[in-house]
Order: C-alpha cells, then sequence, then structure tokens
C-alpha cells in the first residue's frame, strides 16, 4: 500500500510542477487533462501527507522519550505518542478507502426514473412523493432538476417521471437509489381506515455523453404526437411530443415536456444513451461477480431496498438493515444519513474483498 501511495506522491508532485509550465497553461485541453489528473490525486496525497507528518511527530516523541530525563517534558511526549498513535490507525483507515477503485461514473449528472409500482393510485401518488423527496434533496446539495419527461394519473399522482439531477458527484450519492422503494400507509383513497402496501420503481442513470455510447442513429425511429396534459395554450395543439423507439433494444421513450419537437428529441437521445449505458454497466458487473458482490444494490430495479412506514415513521433500509425513525425529515429531502451508511456499507464490503484477493 505504502509504495503506491509514494508513488502518488511523487506523481502529484510532477502535477503541481507542470500546472505551472507556461507551454502546459497555454495548451488549454493539456491543462484541463492535467488539472482534472491533480484534482483525482490530490485528496489522497492530502492525506498521505498528513500521514508522513504524524509518523515523524511520533518518531520525534520516541527520540525524547529515550534521551529526555525531566519527568514534565517526558509527560508530553508520552501525550504526544498516544495521540499520534490513535491517529495514524484513524488515516490507515482513511488512505484504504481513498485507494479503493473510483467509480468513473461517481461525478456525473443522473437521469432518475420513478415509476408507479403495486397499487394502482396510491403506488402513483408515493411516486410523485418520492420525486419531491429526490427534488429537495438535490436542493440541498445545490443540483439543478431539468424534467424529461411525466405522465401524471389527475389526481397529483406519478405512473412515471423522468428528470434529470446536474450536479457534480450526483452519482456518487444517488446510485444506490435504484430498486424497490415500498410504503405502508392507509391512503387517502381507503375509506375504511386499512393499511396498504403500496410500490414505486426507482432507476438511477449515469448521464451518458456521446463518446459513452455508440448510438446508429439508423436504429432510431421517431414518431410526433399532439402532447396531452397540463402545458399551457402551445403545447396541447402542436405536434411537439416525441416518441424515441431504439429498434434493436425495443427501448421506448416518450417526450413531451417541452413545447419544442427539437428539444423534446433531444432529451429523449439523453435518456435513451443513459439506458443503453446502463445496459452495458449491468454486463459488466454480471461479468464481474465479486465486484458485484461488494456493491449494495446498484442498478437491480427488481429488488426490495427500502420500506417507508408512515404508523410508525420510520424508514427502513433492508440492505444494511438501518433504520430510522426520522419519516418526515426523509421525505423532505434529508437522505444523508442513509446515503452515508450505504456508502460506509459498499467500502467495508470493497476493503474486505480486496483484503480476500
Amino acid at each position: 500500500m505504502f509504495d503506491k501511495l509514494e508513488d502518488i506522491l511523487i506523481r502529484f508532485k510532477e502535477l503541481e510542477d507542470e500546472m505551472l509550465d507556461p507551454y502546459v497553461t497555454n495548451d488549454t485541453n493539456r491543462y484541463r487533462k492535467l488539472r482534472k489528473e491533480l484534482a483525482d490525486l490530490t485528496d489522497i496525497a492530502e492525506k498521505y501527507k498528513e500521514y508522513k507528518n504524524t509518523k515523524a511527530r511520533m518518531e520525534d516523541s520516541l527520540t525524547m522519550l529515550d534521551e529526555e530525563s525531566d519527568e514534565e517534558l517526558r509527560e508530553m511526549a508520552k501525550e504526544e505518542l498516544n495521540e499520534c498513535k490513535a491517529n495514524i490507525v484513524k488515516i490507515e483507515e482513511e488512505l484504504k478507502i481513498l485507494l479503493l477503485p473510483k467509480d468513473p461514473n461517481d461525478d456525473k449528472n443522473v437521469i432518475v426514473e420513478i415509476r408507479g409500482g403495486a397499487g394502482g393510485d396510491e403506488a402513483a401518488l408515493f411516486a410523485a412523493e418520492l420525486y419531491r423527496m429526490y427534488v429537495q434533496y438535490a436542493d440541498r446539495n445545490r443540483w439543478k432538476i431539468d424534467m424529461m419527461n411525466l405522465n401524471e394519473n389527475g389526481i397529483g399522482g406519478f405512473k412515471e417521471v423522468i428528470f434529470m439531477i446536474n450536479g457534480k458527484g450526483a452519482y456518487s450519492k444517488l446510485k444506490y437509489e435504484s430498486g424497490v422503494h415500498r410504503v405502508q400507509r392507509v391512503p387517502v383513497t381507503e375509506s375504511g381506515g386499512r393499511i396498504h402496501t403500496s410500490t414505486a420503481t426507482v432507476a438511477i442513470m449515469p448521464e451518458a455523453e456521446e463518446v459513452d455510447v455508440e448510438l446508429d442513429m439508423g436504429d432510431c425511429k421517431f414518431d410526433v404526437f399532439r402532447a396531452s396534459g397540463n402545458g399551457g395554450q402551445c403545447v396541447n395543439t402542436t405536434d411537439s411530443a416525441v416518441r424515441l423507439t431504439h429498434i434493436p433494444t425495443g427501448i421506448v421513450i416518450s417526450c413531451q415536456d417541452e413545447k419544442s419537437q427539437l428539444k423534446n428529441k433531444d432529451k429523449a437521445l439523453k435518456i435513451l444513451r443513459s439506458k443503453l449505458y446502463e445496459l452495458e454497466l449491468e454486463k459488466a458487473q454480471s461479468a464481474e461477480a465479486e465486484a458485484r458482490k461488494s456493491q449494495i444494490g446498484t442498478g437491480d430495479r427488481s429488488e426490495k431496498i427500502r420500506t417507508y412506514n408512515f404508523p410508525q415513521g420510520r424508514v427502513t433500509d433492508h440492505r444494511i438493515k438501518l433504520t430510522i425513525h426520522q419519516l418526515e425529515a426523509v421525505m423532505n429531502g434529508d437522505l444523508q444519513e442513509i446515503i452515508d451508511s450505504l456508502t460506509a456499507a459498499d467500502q467495508a464490503a470493497k476493503l474486505t474483498n480486496m483484503q480476500e484477493e
């Protein structure tokens, strides 16, 4: 591990020197590439510097204990030594996590697809609440929301909603949200006061650039139609809605949120690229069985991942057996405790796998 850390520190110093070279600063593409590499190495380089400084302080304390006769100074050296030992253990664990292979999609924007599942109108209402939950979480992180497609059920529920979250690190935070979300409560449509169980599915897909997916436009069939639902004066009177069919996979995407047919076409292509990219990621995960075991339920839409129990005011994530009694806060976008716990569990599993190999 420490040989690798030394190599990283050497490369980090080389990058710092290169960034000051006038030839590099005048080459925009090279400068951008080096700046990204430097940013990727900064956290681990700084943490390793902290480790080396702490080790040096520990050595100084040991030397003082060997050579110093003054009891007060020896006591100070003992305190410093104990503090350094505790910090060394903590920093080593942090370095192990920083050395874990980074998901190349972590910094990407995400496309979120939420669909009402079992439960009819109640499932659609829950899907709408999940949408608002993620929007409020995005607001907390100062991320931008871009609606891509919405299919409402007439009573405020969403049969399907697709939207993009634009923000650095959005995928790294939200990638564990894919799967079946279950709600247990008395629906507003229930007159007898009985608790019902309904579901909604969430899919989190990293935004795919054109370089990520080779898309043959000859495989794409576009149909246009008149948009339905809310949309003002223009949206329902022109053929602005777009239906995109990807012939090889059978994927069908409809977009009608924009008044412009061109904009709806562009959004449909973005969704298609991300869906095709997600399919490629799933294939790669299946091919790497051990890597898949180390993941906390990313990408599997059929897995029941979480239950929102309204009568008891609790949220339970079944993958890591985490239960918190702050349902109202979670539904208002306070997801950080759950996301941090999922991230920590995933890192722990990956560390265990790495040690076994």
